[in-house]
């Protein structure tokens, strides 16, 4: 079959292999030839290659729910099981999960492989540091449980170790009490970049803070953007209030032509956002729904970029560089007219335990370009900004950063590699990430 991430590029020829169940999964494992790797793949919603391998072992089947304590309020369920599914077991029991990234078709597994972040890393921290247990198919068929307090140095490895250490199993997750479904959300306009720090910067106390961008514009204007604020609306905390509501979608039926995205049409898009957004009303009600997930109204918009896919290019900077060097980066792009429909800003608060886990304290800034050849050098720049102010780019939405760059901007992967070498010293998993970063060979 062919495979690929989200962001259709790369793509790969592979063999799926969907177990039925986590015993079937360490017959397979154990099965292999030493010289065989594959790497687990849950929902297809990590970017790049991270999940792309000769051989894919699919979650699709581990996808039970196996436990709910609403008093504990902890919930344990198999990999394969979709954050989406999990909120709508849980939003009537008034049960949440503590974050959430942009979409609910994450499967549990591909969260805690990547250690996903949400609008709130600055108050809760990612996902992972929300997650009691995971149970672990290791090289050699053999299945660990592993926590903060059991087999922990495989723990901090694992929970955004990119499958690299096993294939998850299942998981306990700890989830949090919310009166509604509702989110009260408050919007900020920032004439520019500098603007939008200090709105950051004073509402900090906000439990969910994220800004749209518009990445092409320049001057004074340069960073000009739209900060939401949002907090859980109180209500009277009826069960009407936790109703779990399916929403409708439509679906990009196919591929749009890639040169209809071109510098015009995205400064006309980033210019019309921005002034609708200006005279907007500041304040609003939104499902949750509508205030986490907005893209996934738009089913398979990934297509919207054409044939040949698209890049999504994240970075963190520490806050004292970051304003300069998030600076740096929006003046490159907007000079070289490679603009992107979704640039978001967040602040992110103090990093965890976790060896490759890519949150850090200061702010970091997602864009989307889609795929032509002149890009790649443009992404080589931005790396070299992105080093000199001692940031990282995340693992999740990489597609082709050099071994280079990864080893100099994390920290930990030596410690991350001694720990592989003892669980998986024949590197029976492995994605074309890994190979490509040096870390699987």
């Amino acid at each position: 079959m062919e495979a690929m991430g989200w962001g259709r590029y790369p793509k790969a020829t592979a063999d799926l292999i969907e177990p039925a169940d986590a015993q079937s999964l360490q017959k397979i494992v154990a099965s292999q030839k030493k010289s065989a790797s594959c790497i687990s793949r849950g929902a297809g919603r990590s970017y790049g290659d991270s999940a792309l391998a000769g051989q894919l072992i699919g979650s699709r089947f581990l996808d039970s729910f196996l436990a709910l304590d609403e008093q504990q309020q902890t919930l344990r369920c198999g990999a394969g099981v979709k954050l989406g599914d999990i909120l709508k077991v849980c939003l009537p029991r008034g049960l949440f999960l503590p974050v959430l990234p942009g979409t609910k078709a994450v499967s549990v597994g591909g969260a805690i492989a990547a250690d996903v972040h949400g609008k709130n890393h600055h108050r809760d921290g990612s996902f992972c540091q929300h997650v009691i247990q995971i149970s672990l198919v290791l090289a050699s068929g053999e299945v660990v449980s592993c926590s903060a307090t059991q087999n922990q140095e495989l723990f901090r490895a694992s929970c955004g170790g990119m499958g690299l250490t096993g294939a998850i199993v299942e998981a306990t997750l700890r989830l949090a009490a919310v009166p509604s479904r509702y989110i009260d959300q408050r919007s900020l306009v920032a004439n520019n970049l500098q603007e939008c720090f200090a709105h950051i910067e004073d509402n900090a106390d906000s439990k969910y803070s994220v800004a749209w961008l518009d990445c092409l514009a320049t001057g004074d204007d340069m960073g000009r953007s739209v900060l939401y604020l949002g907090e859980y609306s109180k209500g009277k905390n009826r069960k009407s209030d936790r109703k779990y509501q399916d929403r409708s979608s439509i679906s990009v039926p196919f591929s749009t032509p890639s040169f209809l995205l071109n510098k015009s049409s995205m400064s006309l898009f980033n210019s019309t956002y921005f002034s609708l957004q200006k005279h907007k009303s500041r304040t609003s009600r939104l499902d949750y729904d509508n205030y986490f997930f907005p893209l996934d109204r738009l089913s398979n918009w990934n297509r919207l970029y054409g044939s040949k896919g698209f890049l999504q290019y994240q970075f963190v900077l520490p806050g004292e560089g970051a304003l300069e060097g998030i600076t740096t980066v929006l003046e490159k792009i907007s000079k070289q007219g490679k603009g992107s429909f979704l640039t978001v800003l967040k602040k992110f608060g103090e990093a965890n335990e976790n060896l490759l886990s890519f949150p850090r304290s200061g702010y970091t800034l997602t864009l989307d370009f889609k795929n032509e050849t002149s890009l790649f050098p443009l992404l080589d720049e931005l790396d070299r900004i992105v080093l000199d102010h001692d940031g990282r780019l995340y693992l999740a939405k990489d597609a082709r950063m050099s071994e280079a760059v990864f080893k100099a901007s994390y920290p930990n992967w030596e410690a991350f590699m001694a720990i592989k070498a003892k669980v998986d010293p024949h590197n029976r998993f492995a994605s074309l990430q890994s190979n490509r970063l040096g870390l699987a060979t």
